[in-house]
């Protein structure tokens, strides 16, 4: 595994946990050699997380549309900075240099960009992990919504074993490296999209 993408809040949220386990991601991240794939942002849990790998060594691959360069949201310690001219163009940017995707606690962008690589490796156009970095229970409310999908017949039970949940970054990283996909039906190859 040689670069994460880690979705996250471009704000740190209500408790201080949130950043610190940011930060503790991005040192271990660093520690192993992972690279990170990032927004770009030098702001909230995107920025704890990118200063984290710089900080210890690592490298960091920033991808951010230039309606966000030109506010200056951009993490000036980021030397491999890519701007692009669109969040569909920053998804597929972020699908390509990365191996694994993490999401720690965020927003509405947060989510989105989740369920985008949820249902790409859904529909086999990608085979790579995609994991909640669950802090305090942050997303205890989308694992059990999730669940209930399968529940209701809205989501196969193989499907829903798609997504990885852990609580710490260490032992998340590990089951990452781990990470065989559940054999599933291929829907779609990504030339088709």
């Amino acid at each position: 595994m040689k670069r994460i993408c880690v979705f996250c809040g471009s704000s740190e949220g209500a408790r201080p946990e949130y950043a610190a386990v940011a930060r503790a991601l991005g040192a271990e991240m660093a520690s192993r050699g992972i690279g990170l794939v990032f927004g770009g942002g030098r702001v909230g849990l995107m920025g704890a997380v990118a200063s984290a790998v710089l900080e210890n060594g690592g490298h960091v691959t920033g991808i951010i549309p230039h309606g966000l360069m030109v506010r200056e949201v951009a993490h000036d310690g980021v030397e491999d900075m890519r701007v692009v001219d669109s969040m569909h163009e920053r998804k597929a940017l972020m699908n390509e240099l990365s191996d694994a995707f993490i999401s720690m606690p965020g927003g509405l962008g947060t989510i989105e960009e989740t369920a985008e690589m949820l249902t790409w490796a859904q529909l086999g156009i990608h085979r790579k992990p995609v994991a909640l970095l669950n802090v305090l229970g942050y997303y205890d409310p989308l694992v059990a919504f999730l669940d209930r999908t399968v529940e209701e017949g809205f989501l196969r039970a193989e499907n829903r074993q798609l997504l990885v949940v852990g609580d710490e970054p260490a032992s998340l990283l590990d089951r990452l490296t781990d990470y065989r996909a559940p054999e599933t039906e291929r829907w779609i190859r990504r030339s088709e999209t």
